[in-house]
C-alpha cells in the first residue's frame, strides 16, 4: 500500500481525521506518516505534498483544532459559562487536537493558517469575558477551563461527578463570576 500512489478526493480532511485517530490511540510522540497513511488509506509519502512532513501535519491539526474551538466558543455566545462549558466539550471532543495545540513543539508556531486560526480563538474566548476583564482574569478563565479538561481527560478526577464533562464543568467555571 506503501508504494501506490494516491488518488484520495479529500487528502487533507482524510489525513487529519487519521491523524487525529492515532493520536488519540498511541499519543502525538507514537504518531508515524506510515501509520497515518495506513489509516487514510494513502502512501506516507503522500503527506510530503501536502503537508511537508510530520511538523507541518501536526500544524495543520492544530490549526483545525484552534477553528473548532472558536466556532464552539462562538456558538455558545458571550455567557461565560457557558464559554467555559463549550471549551471543556471541546477538548473532550476533540482530545487528539486539544493535545497538539497546546504543545508547541509538535507544531510550526510561525505558520500563517495555524497563527490566523489561534488568533481566531482569542477572539471568541476573549468575547466570552467581560468587557472589563484584565489580564489576569483572562489567565484564571483560561486556565479553570483548560486545567478542568485535562483533568477529565488524564481521568485524575474524583468519581461521581456528571458523565457530561461539560455538565460536570458547569459548577466550577460559575467560581470565575467571583473574579470575572
Amino acid at each position: 500500500m506503501t508504494d501506490r500512489p494516491y488518488h484520495h478526493g479529500d487528502l487533507r480532511r482524510t489525513a487529519l481525521a487519521a491523524t487525529a485517530e492515532a493520536i488519540e490511540q498511541g499519543g502525538p510522540a507514537a504518531l508515524s506518516l506510515r501509520d497515518v497513511g495506513r489509516r487514510a488509506g494513502v502512501s506516507h509519502a503522500a503527506f510530503k505534498h501536502h503537508f511537508g512532513g510530520k511538523p507541518g501535519l501536526l500544524t495543520a491539526l492544530a490549526a483545525e483544532g484552534y477553528d473548532l474551538l472558536a466556532d464552539a466558543v462562538t456558538a455558545a455566545g458571550d455567557d461565560l459559562v457557558e464559554a467555559g462549558v463549550a471549551y471543556v466539550r471541546f477538548a473532550v471532543g476533540h482530545p487528539a487536537h486539544f493535545e497538539v495545540m497546546f504543545q508547541p513543539s509538535l507544531h510550526l508556531a510561525d505558520d500563517p493558517e495555524l497563527i490566523s486560526a489561534q488568533e481566531r480563538a482569542d477572539r471568541a474566548l476573549t468575547a466570552a469575558l467581560s468587557a472589563s476583564a484584565t489580564a489576569s482574569t483572562e489567565l484564571a478563565a483560561w486556565s479553570i477551563v483548560h486545567g478542568f479538561a485535562n483533568l477529565w481527560l488524564s481521568g485524575a478526577l474524583p468519581a461521581g461527578l456528571d458523565d457530561d464533562a461539560g455538565n460536570a464543568a458547569r459548577p466550577v467555571i460559575r467560581l470565575l463570576s467571583f473574579i470575572a
